[in-house]
């Protein structure tokens, strides 16, 4: 039997919806620090903030699909993590481009 591993572990400890959490938090804390580095906010701004609809609203949407698409826990959590990252535009433009892809094809 493979040991467990960190995703295993959170959820093992404090639930799924925490683990969730975690994941979109990441998720956002990558974008946010990446807008921090290209200096275009302060880390302890105003905007900081903001990112915490965000990333809950993100941590439904990816449970959903991950729930609609029977993904295990490690593949839903990556979901999560990677559409928090994203974002509402960056998923949504990601959404349009796939759909633009299907049609014209």
């Amino acid at each position: 039997m493979p040991e467990k591993g960190l995703i295993d572990t959170i959820t093992a400890l404090w639930g799924g919806a925490i683990a969730t959490l975690i994941a979109a938090a990441m998720g956002r804390l990558m974008y946010h620090t990446g807008e921090v580095r290209a200096r275009r906010r302060a880390f302890f701004g105003r905007e900081l903030l903001w990112e915490i609809p965000a990333l809950v609203a993100m941590a439904f949407i990816g449970e959903a699909l991950s729930s609609y698409l029977n993904l295990d826990g490690r593949a839903a959590m990556g979901l999560v993590a990677m559409l928090a990252y994203l974002g509402p535009r960056g998923t949504t433009a990601m959404l349009e481009r796939l759909w633009r892809g299907r049609s014209a094809g």
